[in-house]
């Protein structure tokens, strides 16, 4: 893997981790680094659902990657949330 990709990663990860917890309301209690991480997970969660309905094979570019990676990220927040209140 080139570090380039591995840089476009993270910053996407942090871009769809910050805005998910936007989206998503309350505080961060992970800080940055938890929202870069919520957001790489949330792409694979993301990507994981897109490819369920159909839609993983679409070349959306950057942008869809990172609407993606929100959808999955707040997928995770909502859950998380959803397992501490049981």
């Amino acid at each position: 893997m080139a570090l380039w990709t591995l840089i476009v990663w993270l910053v996407v990860g942090a871009i769809a981790g910050f805005l998910a917890r936007k989206i998503m309301g309350g505080t961060s209690p992970f800080g940055l680094i938890g929202d870069m991480i919520l957001g790489l997970a949330g792409g694979v969660v993301g990507g994981y659902l897109m490819a369920l309905a159909g839609l993983g094979n679409t070349t959306g570019g950057l942008i869809a990657t990172i609407i993606t990676a929100i959808i999955g990220a707040s997928i995770l927040i909502w859950s998380t949330r959803f397992i501490k209140k049981s």
